[in-house]
C-alpha cells in the first residue's frame, strides 16, 4: 500500500444506495444457477509467498520498482499463468527514468464488453521483501486465477487479472494502465476488485466502501462465515483501485490493516492486540513470518467468491458423446477459409436443439475471424463474426439448435481470417451430443 498518499477518514456507511454509476456498468450479483466458487487452498497461496520471498532474498532483499527482484516477480507470475492457458501481456512504462512493468492476464471467453478485473500491486518498498504488502494480495489473485483454469470455469463476463508496478511510488503502474485505456475500453469494465495487504499479522476485516454491489458481495461472504466486517477507513485513494475509480469504473476490495493501531473494540470483535495491524509495514521484517494464515485464507476465499459471483452464470462443461478433432489447422492471414472436421456416427435421428460446439482457436486478433459450424448437408451456423477486437484466442463452447440436421455425417468448423497482420490456428474442435 502506498505510503505517500493522503489519509482521508471516511465515515462507515450504514446503508447501501443502489442505482446508476458513471463509467462501466455496475457489477451485480450472479443470477440464480451461477457456479459456486471453489475453496482456495491457503497452502498454495503461502507457497507463492515463499517463492516471492526467495526472489527478494536473491535480489537484495526487496522487489521494488526498477530493481531486479521486481522483474523476477513479474516473470514468476507470468510463467504460472502462461502454463494454464491465460493470455498474458507485459505492459512497460517508465517512471523517474526507470523501467517498470504491469502484467495483465485474460482468461479466454466471456463477454468482452463486460469485464470483471481483479488486481494487486506486485512491487515492494526498497526496505523489505513486501510479503504482506503486497505479496499477499498478489499471491491470492494468482491462486484464484489458477483456480479458474483448474475448474474450467466459463463465466458469462470476461475475467481479467492485473499485477501493478510502482504502486509504492504513487499508483504509477495502475494509472499508466488506466490512462492508456480508450473511453470505449473503460466502458467495458463491469467492476475492478483491488487486494492490497490481506494477511496482516494482527488483522482486521475491512471492505472498501465504493460500488454497493461489490461491497455487498464481500459483506455477504464474510457474514456467511460469521466474520464481522468494517468499512475500510484508513485512506481512500491509497491503493490502485483509485486509478480505476477516478475514471468512473466501479471498484471494491479487501484490506486487513496497515500501520494504524487496532482499537480495543476491534480486538473484542476480531481478536489480536491493541497494536498496529501490521507491525512490519514497509519494513525489512515484512517477510513470510509477517502473515496471519487465517486472514490470508479467509480473504483468498472471499476473492474467489467475488470473482465467481460477479462474473455471472457459469456454463458447465457439457457431458455426453464427444466427437473431437485435436489436429492443428493453420489459419492464413487475410486468406482462404480453413476447416477442421469430425465424423459423427452412432447417433440416431437428428442432432439436438442444444448441440454443444467446443471451439479452441489460438489467434492474436479475434476481431479478424469469422467462425462457422457447417452441418453435413452444408447448412451454415455462424458462431463468431469478427467480434472481440484485439482480444486473443477463442476458447468457448457454443450452443447451437441443430435439430433440423441429421446427426450422423461430417461436421466442419470453418474459420476465415478477413484482415491483415495477425495469424493463428485451430487448436481443437469438438461436438458433444447429450
Amino acid at each position: 500500500m502506498k505510503l505517500s498518499a493522503r489519509l482521508s477518514a471516511l465515515a462507515a456507511s450504514s446503508a447501501l444506495v443502489l442505482g446508476a454509476f458513471a463509467g462501466g456498468a455496475p457489477a451485480s450479483a450472479a443470477p440464480a444457477g451461477a457456479a459456486a466458487a471453489p475453496d482456495i487452498p491457503v497452502a498454495n497461496v503461502k507457497q507463492h509467498l515463499a517463492d516471492l520471498q526467495s526472489i527478494a532474498t536473491a535480489n537484495g532483499g526487496n522487489r521494488a520498482h526498477g530493481r531486479a527482484g521486481y522483474k523476477a516477480s513479474i516473470d514468476f507470475v507470468k510463467a504460472k499463468l502462461d502454463a494454464v492457458g491465460y493470455t498474458t501481456t507485459v505492459q512497460q512504462f517508465t517512471y523517474n527514468g526507470t523501467v517498470g512493468y504491469n502484467l495483465i492476464a485474460d482468461w479466454p471467453g466471456g463477454d468482452p464488453n463486460q469485464v470483471i478485473m481483479s488486481g494487486s500491486h506486485l512491487d515492494s518498498v526498497t526496505s523489505g521483501p513486501g510479503i504482506n504488502d503486497n505479496g499477499s494480495g498478489s499471491a491470492a489473485i494468482l491462486e484464484t486465477a489458477l483456480a479458474v483454469a483448474r475448474s474450467g470455469y466459463q463465466p458469462s463476463k470476461h475475467l481479467r487479472f492485473g499485477w501493478w508496478g510502482a504502486e509504492e511510488l504513487g499508483l504509477v503502474g495502475s494509472k499508466y494502465y488506466v490512462n492508456n485505456l480508450s473511453t470505449t475500453e473503460r466502458a467495458k469494465f463491469a467492476g475492478y476488485l483491488n487486494f492490497d495487504m490481506i494477511g496482516s499479522p494482527n488483522p482486521g476485516y475491512f471492505v472498501y466502501d465504493d460500488d454497493p454491489a461489490i461491497e455487498q458481495t464481500f459483506k455477504n461472504y464474510f457474514a456467511g462465515i460469521g466474520v464481522p466486517t468494517e468499512i475500510e477507513t484508513e485512506g481512500d485513494g491509497r491503493s490502485d483501485h483509485a486509478s480505476f475509480k477516478n475514471v468512473g469504473i466501479p471498484v471494491g476490495g479487501l484490506f486487513t490493516g496497515a500501520s494504524r493501531t487496532k482499537t480495543s473494540a476491534q480486538v473484542a470483535k476480531w481478536g489480536g492486540t491493541t497494536t498496529a495491524f501490521d507491525r512490519c509495514y514497509h519494513s525489512s521484517c515484512d517477510t513470510t513470518a509477517n502473515i496471519n494464515d487465517t486472514a490470508l485464507d479467509r480473504n483468498s476465499d472471499a476473492i474467489a467468491h467475488a470473482v465467481w459471483t460477479l462474473s455471472g452464470t457459469s456454463t458447465p462443461p457439457p457431458t455426453g458423446t464427444v466427437f473431437e478433432n485435436t489436429a492443428d489447422v493453420s489459419i492464413p492471414d487475410n486468406g482462404a477459409a480453413v476447416t477442421s472436421s469430425v465424423t459423427v456416427t452412432g447417433i440416431s435421428g437428428n442432432a439436438p436443439s442444444n448441440l454443444a460446439v467446443g471451439v479452441d482457436i489460438v489467434h492474436t486478433w479475434i476481431g479478424d475471424l469469422v467462425v462457422d459450424l457447417i452441418a453435413p448437408d452444408g447448412s451454415v451456423y455462424n458462431l463468431h463474426n469478427r467480434s472481440g477486437g484485439s482480444a486473443d484466442n477463442i476458447k468457448q463452447t457454443y450452443t447451437v439448435n441443430a435439430s433440423s440436421e441429421v446427426a450422423n455425417g461430417v461436421w466442419k468448423l470453418r474459420v476465415q481470417d478477413k484482415a491483415s497482420y495477425d495469424t493463428g490456428y485451430i487448436n481443437s474442435f469438438k461436438l458433444t451430443f447429450p
